[in-house]
């Protein structure tokens, strides 16, 4: 069992218990991490603090307000958690967003494009570089990505494109904080019954297709994620870096 004990793990983007960050938080929990989560508007305050009572940390878990399009409202964040904890070990930046995702990439606009990169690609830089002065001793920052990066999907449109240069990201900020001993990681999850993922048109039709012709027919579950987040956060994971790791029941193998 992997032991977190000790350990402070922030988590960006925690909005609900359907998503995949809960699942990431959930399991950092019961291995015995602090959790500290964001939450990104004062209405969304009350919720946030549900959720950190949920997962067992009311009294030993935080909360802070950001929204990772403000440089400002980053800096005050890790200056707060620099107050609260000293130090952390594990950032988790369950973060994207894509306006007008249902139009296409030709048809995007150069104002929605902007807006996909800086908050789903840019604020992983910006978070990145405000968390590694808190780890002296090194840690481990994850995000998550999707198949879309690589591949044409149905409806994925602008995020794909998006996706794709998260994953580029991660590959230099792996690069760039590899001599600190901060690891750079993404996970490529399967598609999720998420509330994000309603946005997308037809994902059903996705979710049928990795049933169908993924090798253990059958859509993952959020818990795993989770797992391959714990151990990509923990000691065993200390040669990982600048790695998409897929935990989609195999689909990404699979041609026809």
């Amino acid at each position: 069992m992997i032991d977190m004990k000790g350990k402070v793990a922030v988590v960006f983007g925690l909005a609900n218990k359907r998503s995949i960050a809960y699942a990431i938080a959930q399991k950092l929990a019961e291995a015995g991490a602090t959790l500290a989560l964001s939450y990104q508007s004062e209405r969304l305050q009350k919720d946030s603090e549900q959720l950190l009572e949920d997962l067992g940390q009311r009294d030993t878990g935080r909360l802070f307000q950001c929204d990772v399009s403000s440089d400002e409202q980053i800096d005050r964040v890790f200056a707060q958690l620099k107050d609260a904890f000293g130090q952390i070990d594990t950032v988790v930046h369950s973060i994207g967003f894509a306006p007008n995702i249902k139009n296409t990439v030709l048809n995007t606009t150069r104002e929605d494009f902007r807006i996909a990169h800086d908050v789903s690609v840019y604020s992983l830089i910006a978070l990145a570089r405000a968390a590694a002065p808190l780890m002296p001793q090194g840690g481990s920052i994850l995000t998550l990505t999707y198949y879309g990066a690589e591949k044409v999907f149905p409806n994925y449109n602008i995020m794909g494109v998006a996706k794709a240069a998260l994953e580029s990201t991660v590959r230099y900020l792996a690069a760039d904080l590899g001599p600190q001993s901060i690891r750079v990681n993404a996970i490529s999850a399967g598609p999720i019954k998420t509330l994000a993922a309603r946005g997308i048109s037809d994902f059903t039709q996705i979710l049928n297709a990795v049933e169908q012709r993924g090798p253990l027919r059958r859509n993952v579950d959020p818990l795993e994620v989770g797992n391959t987040a714990l151990f990509l956060s923990s000691s065993l994971a200390s040669g990982i870096t600048g790695e998409t790791t897929y935990v989609d029941c195999g689909y990404n193998i699979t041609g026809l």
